[in-house]
Parts: C-alpha cells; sequence; structure tokens
C-alpha cells in the first residue's frame, strides 16, 4: 500500500508524516504528532490533552 503523506508548508521540501504514541493507560494513540522529514526546518504538530501544540522543540525521549 502506497501511502501519500503532505507536504510541509513551511519549507516545501519535506513531508509532513505522522507519529503515534501510548496514552497514560496504555492505549494507543494515532497520529499524535506530524513532523516534517526535513530536519533543518523542524516543523511540528502535536497533540497533548485535547491541545494542539506547533513547533515546539522536538527532543529525543529516553522514556
Amino acid at each position: 500500500m502506497e501511502m501519500n503523506f503532505p507536504k510541509c508548508q513551511k519549507c516545501a521540501t519535506g513531508v509532513l508524516v505522522p507519529l503515534s504514541d501510548y496514552g497514560r493507560n496504555g492505549a494507543s494513540v494515532m497520529y499524535k504528532a506530524w513532523v516534517c522529514t526535513n530536519p533543518d526546518c523542524g516543523f511540528n504538530l502535536r497533540v497533548d490533552n485535547g491541545e494542539i501544540s506547533i513547533g515546539k522543540d522536538v527532543v529525543e525521549s529516553f522514556k
């Protein structure tokens, strides 16, 4: 199955790819974040507790 992701509107070079995570109770959260594949761009969009965050720094989690 081929998947087409949207082009990043910030840099127009990368594409936005979805990231999934797990909620507090261990339930899967599909498409919790979208990040640009262009490392020089850094655009990201997240949903946390029903609030949308745009452009926060993306850092590696060590959990």
